[in-house]
């Protein structure tokens, strides 16, 4: 029985919820497996950037030349040969024989084609036989003169002696200058006689199509059985070649510069020639001659280059770029060879310049001196050799001590 005045307490009331117990422990649990899990995460993060290998492409530091050349002015032109013709004949006729074909390399000389050349022929062996008749009258004659030459002796023997008179002797002797005349009268004709043989021959000669020079048939410009003329004549159904040769050695480069550039080139001048069909090649030539006049309606100067040696991927009329290249001295210790290294490699920092040197898949930042930079190329002072590869455009994810792996 409980006191007056003071209040009743039922322990048999009071418990522990076991629900609120368990409610908290799970949230514990909770809790702390998230927290292991971003734990976790990070040191997975961690080891793999820190065991991740980056890519990159490496340069390498090379020597530089003695001798630097820059461009001081680009142009655009066409291979053009010294020597091209289109072979023609010096009369009109038929072709009958046609010996060429394109991309047939022919001598100096040597036959091409043949014309018709029958009425040629018969006129050729018409003048041999006035030619032999002239010949033939002569010997005649001669055989006359001789004649009268004894004839005249013994006349003159006879006079003499009393035997014949002085008009006999003089008649035989007038006969005589009159022989000799005729002789020398013949010999003319028979001169004339073989130089219409001759003309003839060369007329001959002149349906037989022969190279000019050596070289080798671009374009065949007849079929055999079509009409040839030096000049065009009846449409076209007369051809006026045979065929087109180009002189392989003969091939430069013919390029218009501005006038207003025309300063900047000579006579010698260093070229760098780049064919539209092989850009990657890069091929050495130099001026060979600036035409003396100026187009006035383009306001150009043409200028012919040379190859420093020819090559068969060079054929005419390819179109071709052209550098003409400014040459500059530079003074360079012979045993303090300057170094040089792509620009895209070097990095600043300030006033300060590094690269990240790669030796064994490992990259080692390395501050180097650097001097002039010029055509995508820095002149490096110190801080390398000739031979260290360097990472080319390096990324900013690199440190020094990565391990890299080349592309």
């Amino acid at each position: 029985m409980s006191e007056p005045g003071k209040t009743s307490v039922d322990l048999n009331r009071l418990k522990i919820d076991r629900d609120l117990k368990r409610s908290s422990s799970k949230g514990w649990k909770t809790f702390l497996s998230v927290t292991v899990f971003i734990i976790a995460v990070i040191a997975g993060w961690f080891l793999w950037s820190k065991n991740r290998v980056e890519a990159v492409t490496v340069t390498e530091v090379r020597q530089a030349k003695g001798r630097q050349q820059s461009p001081v002015l680009n142009a655009s032109g066409y291979v053009t040969p010294r020597q091209r013709a289109t072979v023609a004949a010096k009369i009109t006729g038929r072709v009958t024989e046609l010996f060429v074909e394109e991309g047939m390399e022919v001598e100096k000389g040597q036959v091409l084609a043949r014309l018709d050349s029958t009425d040629a022929k018969q006129e050729l062996e018409v003048a041999r036989a006035e030619a032999a008749a002239a010949e033939a009258a002569v010997a005649e004659i001669k055989i006359n003169r001789d004649e009268a030459e004894r004839n005249l002796q013994r006349l003159q023997t006879l006079f003499e002696k009393g035997m014949v008179s002085e008009q006999e002797r003089d008649t035989a002797r007038t006969t005589l200058e009159s022989l000799k005349a005729r002789i020398e009268s013949a010999l003319k004709q028979t001169e004339a006689a073989e130089a219409r043989v001759r003309v003839y021959a060369q007329n001959l000669d002149n349906y037989t199509i022969r190279a000019p020079f050596g070289g080798i048939v671009v374009s065949k410009d007849a079929q055999i059985g079509e009409m040839i003329s030096p000049v065009s004549a009846g449409g076209g159904y007369t051809r006026t070649g045979i065929a087109t040769i180009v002189d392989m050695d003969s091939l430069e480069i013919e390029v218009d510069i501005n006038e207003s550039y025309i300063a900047r080139v000579t006579v010698g001048q260093r070229v760098t020639a780049t064919l539209d069909a092989y850009p990657e090649w890069k091929i050495p030539a130099s001026v060979r001659t600036v035409i003396p006049t100026a187009d006035r309606q383009k306001a150009t100067v043409k200028v012919r280059i040379i190859f420093d040696a020819l090559d068969p991927k060079i054929l005419p009329d390819m179109g071709v770029k052209v550098a003409f290249l400014e040459e500059e001295e530079q003074n360079i210790d012979a045993d303090e060879p300057k170094l040089e290294v792509r620009s895209s490699a070097v990095l600043r920092d300030s006033d300060r310049a590094y690269v990240y040197v790669y030796d064994g898949g490992v990259i080692e930042r390395r501050e180097i001196g650097t001097g002039e930079s010029k055509n995508d190329v820095t002149e490096i002072l110190s801080g390398l050799i000739a031979g260290d590869k360097v990472v080319d455009n390096p990324s900013v994810r690199l440190k020094d001590g990565m391990k890299v792996k080349v592309n």
